[in-house]
Order: C-alpha cells, then sequence, then structure tokens
C-alpha cells in the first residue's frame, strides 16, 4: 500500500468507517460507487503445477474463457470505479448481487458470506503514513470452485510475494487449489500488520519518554491520534480474526480439507496481533493518565511558587501600608536610622519565612518536602 493513494485514519479515524451506501428504499444488491474512485485494472494469472500463464485484460468478456477452466485461476481487479465492468464480472461468474453490492460499498466490516457455488470474504488492510497515522483499504475475494477474484480499491498492494511464489512454483501453491491462494493472501495481509505494530510500539515508547520529560499540547494530540489509531486497529481486527476462523470451521466443499491447519495458523497470527493492539491501547490509556499527571504537577509547581511568592509579600505589603499612611504622629518618624531599619526588618521578615517554609517542606527538593511532610504529621 505504500504507492497508493489511500483512505487516512488517525487524526480523521471517524470517517473511516463512514460507509457509502445506495440511498433509502433502494433495491438489494444496488451499488454506491466511491467518489474518485479508480477505474478497474484487470490481471489474470492462470496457473497449474506446471505452467503458469499471466495477462492484462482490457475486455471483461475475455473471462468468460476461465469460468470453467480445469486450472487455478487468479483474476486481480484493482479499482471498484465502473460499476458496468463490475456488474459484468458478476455476470459472468454469477456472483450474487449482494456479494457485488459488499465489495462496491466499501467499507465493509470484515466477514465472510457462504452463496451458491462462491464464497464472499471481505478483509481490511493497513498501512502507517509517516510514523502514526494508520490507513485502512477493503480487499474483498471471492472464492469459486477453480478461481479466486480479488477486488482492491486503490492500485497497488503488497501481494508480491504471492505472486512470486506463484511464478516460481515455491510451495504448495501451485499444487492445491484457489482455497490456498486465498489462504496465502489472507495471510499475507494479517502479516502486514506486524511491521505496523512494530513501529506504533516505538511510537508509544517515545510518547512516555516526552510525556515524563516535556509534554506540548503537541504531545497530546499526539496521544489522542494514537489511541484513535490502536482504536481503529481493534474494530478491524476482531471481526477479521472471527471471519477467518468462521471459514476455517465450517465446512464447504470450496474450502478442501489441507487448508483448514493453514487457516488455524493464519487465525493464530490475528489473535497475536488483537493481544499486541490490546496491550498497546492499555499503555497510551496509561500515558495519557501520566500527561495528566505530569501537567497537574507542573501546576502545582507554579501555584506554590506564585503562592510562597504572595506569602512572602504580604508581611511587606503589611508594613509599607502602615509607613504610607499620611499620619504626623507616628512612632520612629524622626528617627534618622528608621527607613534602614525597615528594610533590614522587612528582609530579616522574608528571609524568616522562606526558611520556614523549606523546613516545612514547601519549597525546596523533594528529600526536603518528605522530611518536611513527615516532621509535619
Amino acid at each position: 500500500m505504500s504507492h497508493r493513494r489511500r483512505k487516512v485514519a488517525g487524526s480523521r479515524a471517524g470517517h473511516a468507517f463512514r460507509k457509502r451506501t445506495p440511498p433509502p428504499g433502494a433495491r438489494p444488491g444496488e451499488m454506491a460507487i466511491p467518489p474518485g474512485a479508480s477505474p478497474p485494472r484487470i490481471h489474470v494469472i492462470d496457473y497449474s503445477p506446471d505452467a503458469v500463464t499471466e495477462r492484462d485484460v482490457t475486455d471483461v468478456a475475455a473471462l468468460a474463457s476461465y469460468r470453467a477452466s480445469q486450472t487455478v485461476t487468479w483474476i486481480d481487479v484493482q479499482g471498484i470505479g465502473d460499476e458496468a465492468t463490475l456488474r459484468r464480472i458478476g455476470e459472468i461468474f454469477a456472483i450474487h448481487p449482494l456479494a457485488l453490492a459488499d465489495v462496491v460499498n466499501v467499507p465493509q466490516r470484515p466477514k465472510v458470506e457462504v452463496y451458491d457455488g462462491h464464497i464472499l470474504f471481505i478483509a481490511r488492510c493497513a498501512a502507517l503514513e509517516g510514523s502514526e497515522t494508520l490507513a485502512m483499504e477493503q480487499m474483498s475475494f471471492v472464492l469459486g470452485p477453480r478461481y479466486l477474484i480479488s477486488f482492491q480499491e486503490q492500485y497497488g498492494d503488497n501481494f508480491d510475494p504471492i505472486r512470486a511464489r506463484v511464478r516460481s512454483g515455491a510451495g504448495l501453491i501451485r499444487t492445491l487449489g484457489p482455497d490456498y491462494l486465498l489462504y496465502a493472501l489472507l495471510d499475507a495481509l494479517i502479516d502486514g500488520y506486524f511491521p505496523i505494530l512494530d513501529r506504533l510500539g516505538e511510537a508509544i515508547n517515545g510518547l512516555e519518554e516526552e510525556v515524563v520529560s516535556q509534554p506540548t499540547r503537541r504531545t497530546l494530540e499526539r496521544i489522542h491520534g494514537m489511541r484513535r489509531s490502536l482504536l481503529l486497529l481493534r474494530r478491524t481486527l476482531w471481526p477479521q480474526r472471527d471471519a477467518i476462523a468462521a471459514l476455517n470451521r465450517e465446512e464447504n466443499p470450496l474450502v478442501a480439507a489441507p487448508v483448514h491447519v493453514y487457516l488455524r495458523d493464519c487465525t493464530d497470527h490475528a489473535v497475536q496481533i488483537l493481544d499486541a493492539v490490546e496491550t498497546y491501547r492499555e499503555m497510551a490509556v496509561g500515558i495519557m493518565e501520566i500527561y495528566l499527571s505530569t501537567v497537574s504537577n507542573r501546576l502545582n509547581e507554579v501555584m506554590k511558587v506564585l503562592t510562597v511568592m504572595a506569602s512572602v509579600f504580604i508581611p511587606l505589603t503589611f508594613l509599607v501600608g502602615i509607613y504610607g499612611m499620611n499620619f504626623r504622629h507616628m512612632p520612629e518618624l524622626e528617627w534618622r536610622w528608621a527607613y534602614p531599619a525597615l528594610w533590614v526588618f522587612m528582609v530579616a521578615v522574608a528571609i524568616g519565612m522562606v526558611v520556614y517554609f523549606r523546613r516545612r517542606g514547601w519549597i525546596g527538593s523533594d528529600e526536603r518536602k518528605g522530611g518536611g511532610d513527615a516532621g509535619g504529621a
């Protein structure tokens, strides 16, 4: 996803779940093409244990030959901006109108739906823009007897390692059916979350150090952005994990028995990611509490300094106020050393109050505070 235009979450995470829907009262299966959606690009990889062929398809009608093919066909559709093209694909492969609508009306909640002759799997993939801003995209898969159709919102993906395995014949990917190909693509999507979590973990550690040392308003914004990103991950990964588990749990002739063990491994990876997300969410909550505590402590320090200064000047103001009154007969007015004596007395009062405050532990080092508090108790 690094080289595509994405939907940005993070600071606008709430918009990531603003689903495009047909108008109220529309017939079932009505499509709502997202504004600015890219026109479809279709790439076909047809393979068997012995051979692989690839081609870009511009005429959708050419896909009809793959409907009854004895080889395994991966039809990769990138872009969902042309309703006519998508409906024609649906007609060729007998995709249920409701399944086709789920492909287009994004974003959908990750899920698996079983229809007559095919299975629809809705997944979400994620990427980071910058260091903390999360971007999400929907991936839809239609699994048939000998074909797999993948629908992507935008151009580009992280499936190049899977394509390389198909071309080279490495592993089991060319010896098993399209159900194994679906597993491989889902596993690539799930594994793509691990580096994202690593970077989020580094960002959280940096935030923790920043909160303790020098928190600013920007720090608070980053904490809120991090919490939104982690919440979006959680809302995405929980149903995605459940969908993979359901695909593995339910018996269906389109998913062969040898593939179930791999789907269990994919579910286990999803659980690991969810555990990490939950841990990071708790850390983000803790960082927010540390931030509030740090800011409160800084405010208390400022208020304490101002209070001490005001307390020191209150008696001095009192003395100056007395001697500033316009009375003729006042003590010491005719005394030569009255003015410097008053200054000496006021300085002595100020120093005495500061010393008293320090002994009480109200100002000074943390050690003095602890001793003063104990003495006061």
